[in-house]
């Protein structure tokens, strides 16, 4: 009797100290692994299609780890990328503070999943099965009382320890550091309408989550890695459900493809730098940056006269002009109307973006558009614009 007392209060696995941090590590990896397969690519963004069999162990894994209900996850993050970096993003740094998204991005997830008109208009294709209506809607806060049980049952005492783990694991690396860092710091290798960056190149800890500039760029992207050095966990897992027939693809980012044989823009051009518009802008901006550091000596006197600093200056430069306040442009356009050649390259980027976001246009008329551009660019006399041009037309 006594000795079935002490192994209930121990727990049924007695481990050493590092298999308890083994097992809090390998339970959390899961809940991060169900949140970016299951409910954000595969939920929020369609880009896969999973069986039954996981989907419904990634619902209820989620239901015992985080009482995440589908629905709300699903509409608050597509409203977060209906509405990005504007008053109504539900979680943005660049509007409530890299400070507040840190320290409080579970808190705004929450009170976004409260509001009506947000589900009713982002949460369509969830699942509406008895399942989800009656046990993972209606009870989401007992199935983390349940993990509680489970774990003091498994290891002990220290079982409350791993849950209390397991309990903020998701909201610190889910709800803080991707929606808070992920749009405050780190590289970018798209200029996507927004402020997302890839906080490191191996998407491991938080499940490929990491390149969250990858994936603004390409949304619907099975895959989130895209450069040869990223590496996205996720992503392998997904390939290996494949395998065993228990997921499909739907969609992976396009990737470039260059013919150097090509000089003249066609629709085959056109069609990749729409495609791709966001590298070709992130490809431009290192021309800018490359024509401001060699510009910068007839700046400085220019901008001290405006009252801008350099750091300013080239933020101007660098951001997209529609994120600029009035005021900001118009001191940005008497600067640099003292750097003819840095003031035609930035004008340049502009015009280049416009021709993709003519919508009305024919593709004839955007094709014609941007063989013009091509051959200003190279009629310029611009040695980054001219090499930036003629790779632009081998875009295939």
């Amino acid at each position: 009797m006594i000795s079935d007392f002490l192994t209930l209060i121990s727990g049924v696995f007695d481990m050493p100290w590092w298999g308890y941090v083994v097992v809090t590590l390998v339970l959390t990896h899961i809940t991060i692994a169900s949140i970016t397969i299951y409910l954000h690519r595969h939920s929020a963004h369609r880009a896969l299609e999973l069986h039954p069999i996981p989907s419904h162990f990634f619902r209820f894994w989620l239901w015992l780890t985080t009482g995440m209900v589908t629905k709300q996850w699903t509409a608050v993050h597509r409203k977060h990328h209906a509405k990005c970096e504007s008053k109504d993003d539900p979680h943005s740094p660049v509007i409530y503070g890299i400070k507040k998204v840190l320290a409080e991005g579970s808190e705004l997830y929450r009170a976004e999943a409260k509001n009506e008109e947000t589900l009713k208009r982002y949460g369509y294709g969830t699942p509406d099965d008895w399942l989800e209506r009656n046990v993972y809607t209606k009870h989401s806060a007992k199935g983390v009382a349940l993990m509680l049980i489970i774990n003091v049952i498994l290891f002990g005492p220290i079982g409350i320890t791993i849950w209390a783990v397991q309990m903020i694991w998701a909201p610190i690396f889910a709800a803080g550091i991707i929606n808070g860092v992920g749009h405050y710091w780190g590289y970018r290798n798209f200029r996507a309408e927004d402020a997302s960056t890839n906080i490191v190149p191996w998407g491991i800890l938080i499940g490929g989550e990491e390149l969250h500039n990858n994936h603004h760029a390409y949304a619907t992207s099975a895959r989130l890695s895209n450069k040869w050095y990223e590496f996205d966990i996720g992503w392998l897992y997904i390939r290996t459900l494949e395998i065993l027939g228990l997921a499909k693809v739907k969609k992976i980012a396009p990737k470039l493809r260059i013919d150097k044989a090509k000089t003249q823009c066609d629709s085959d051009t056109l069609q990749a730098v729409i495609s791709h518009r966001y590298e070709v802008l992130a490809k431009y901006t290192k021309s800018l940056k490359v024509t401001f550091a060699n510009e910068v000596i007839h700046l400085k006197e220019a901008a001290a006269q405006y009252g801008v600093d350099n750091n300013t200056l080239k933020h101007w430069i660098l951001a997209d002009s529609k994120t600029l306040q009035e005021h900001e442009r118009e001191k940005l356009s008497q600067v640099l109307s003292n750097a003819k050649t840095l003031d035609k390259v930035y004008t340049m980027r502009e015009e280049l973006a416009k021709i993709w976001q003519r919508s009305t246009a024919s593709t004839e008329e955007l094709v014609k558009e941007l063989e013009d551009w091509c051959r200003r660019a190279e009629e310029s006399g611009i040695e980054v614009l001219r090499t930036f041009s003629q790779r632009l037309r081998c875009y295939a």
